[in-house]
């Protein structure tokens, strides 16, 4: 038995495109990391082929002591682990397609379906179980390890871990306000920096930009730059953007109309929402019920053709680097990082560089519960995450946050425990839901069509 070089890695869900390609890339070219060992981890034995030997061919080109292991079965690699990163999903587009049709056919238009609404909920109770028992296997193998849930919905999973599973050490993320490059757009439309520029260090100290909010429904509480406040400067130039913003073509449901509805939501309560693409699915005004036409049209629902050509368009390109189309030794030019590594690099190498990420409030927002799972800027080393003051979240803002935060809570403990009754108060606390007889339709309706993946526990 070989020893393990540290710190090591494992990615569970290796063949997420989304993540694990940027994560090779992190692990391969931090040199805090690239001594360690990746271990990829993916049920689906041909695409966890294809993944290693990608992420062979880069350790290969960069000359680096990276080890890499792969296996169909986590049990396998979990021994001496020092982060376990989830991002795992079953045939996820495949059943928000599913969730996000049967839901319109009942007045629900969910643009993603991932997090909110009976997508979020749905989403929930294909994934938390399977994430509750890793975790189980996590406590019995690497008990040390640092547990990061990178699967949406991002405070039910994330919430559940903590609530349910106490005894790991885990945070949640969402790479939606990866700093520093949310603080850099912000900075950009305040007018602090140009085009292409970016902050330097004192134009960050001065920069106090506060952001928190339940993930996908963040917002920016406040916007100083030398004590004054930039946040009109901001909203207006969201405002020049929305006027000329491209609001059809192959953009895709999640990228429609957003300056507009963040631009609306600014008029409204008096705050720039930063996560407008999830944002809009969160609040009842764009699902089509009013009885007077609106500058801004419904929700379009999540496009799962358009998603599947996308899933298979980045395959093409990792395959591309494998079979030599595209010269392996530009991976370090065309990928980059991501948001969980660049916070793995941040933790082993004490680099004192703040993130967001998911954990309890703890009083950063001051009229907000502690135990309220929210999206912070936060310190973060080997002892965890640790948030930075925010203040108080603003009136009509916060309620929003608690039936949200409600209807999250209520989602993890339904699933943790199997219970229906929970289940069904998870969906009538929901703030997309407006009929109980549209609401228990959806729920009978989607149990019976996911059957195949969802635990026996519901049909006891």
């Amino acid at each position: 038995m070989t020893n393990t070089q540290h710190p090591k890695v494992v990615v569970i869900g290796a063949g997420s495109l989304f993540f694990g390609r940027q994560a090779v890339w992190q692990m391969v070219f931090s040199p805090y990391l690239n001594t360690g060992t990746l271990a990829l981890v993916d049920t689906d034995p041909e695409r966890l082929e294809r993944m290693t030997q990608l992420a062979e061919m880069v350790v290969a080109e960069a000359g680096v002591s990276l080890n890499i292991e792969s296996a169909n079965d986590w049990k396998d690699v979990l021994p001496g682990a020092d982060f376990v990163v989830l991002s795992f999903a079953e045939k996820t587009v495949y059943y928000r397609g599913i969730d996000c049709t049967i839901s319109e056919k009942y007045g629900i238009r969910m643009c993603s379906g991932d997090t909110i609404g009976p997508g979020g909920i749905f989403r929930a109770m294909r994934e938390l179980p399977v994430i509750m028992e890793c975790v189980n296997d996590i406590e019995r193998m690497c008990p040390d390890a640092w547990v990061i849930n990178y699967i949406n919905p991002s405070t039910v999973n994330g919430m559940a871990l903590k609530r349910y599973a106490p005894q790991i050490k885990s945070f949640a993320l969402c790479d939606s306000l990866h700093m520093p490059h949310i603080k850099r757009r912000y900075a950009r439309r305040a007018g602090i920096i140009g085009e292409g520029e970016t902050l330097n260090a004192d134009q960050d100290a001065r920069f106090d930009m506060r952001i928190a909010g339940v993930n996908h429904f963040t917002w920016m509480l406040k916007a100083e730059y030398d004590g004054e406040n930039v946040m009109p400067a901001i909203a207006e130039e969201i405002r020049k953007i929305a006027a000329t913003e491209d609001t059809g073509g192959d953009r895709g449901a999640k990228a429609l109309y957003n300056n507009r509805i963040a631009h609306k939501l600014y008029e409204i309560f008096g705050y720039i929402p930063v996560c407008v693409a999830h944002t809009k699915e969160y609040v009842r005004f764009w699902q089509g019920k009013g009885r007077l036409e609106e500058d801004i049209p419904p929700l379009s629902i999540w496009e799962t053709e358009d998603r599947y050509d996308r899933h298979a368009a980045m395959w093409e390109q990792v395959d591309s680097f494998i079979n030599g189309d595209i010269a392996i030794s530009t991976y370090k030019d065309v990928m980059g990082p991501d948001h969980a590594t660049d916070i793995i690099e941040n933790m082993v190498g004490n680099l004192n560089k703040p993130f967001y990420v998911n954990v309890p409030n703890n009083g950063a927002v001051t009229n907000m519960n502690d135990d309220a799972f929210l999206e912070l800027l936060c310190d973060i080393d080997m002892n965890g995450p640790k948030p930075r003051p925010v203040g108080e979240m603003p009136r009509g803002i916060r309620g929003m946050q608690e039936i949200i935060l409600d209807t999250h809570e209520l989602t993890a403990e339904a699933i943790v425990k199997g219970d229906y009754g929970l289940l069904r108060r998870a969906m009538m606390t929901d703030p997309l839901v407006t009929s109980i007889a549209d609401a228990d339709a959806i729920l009978k309706e989607l149990l019976d069509v996911e059957r195949d993946i969802l635990p026996e526990t519901w049909y006891a």
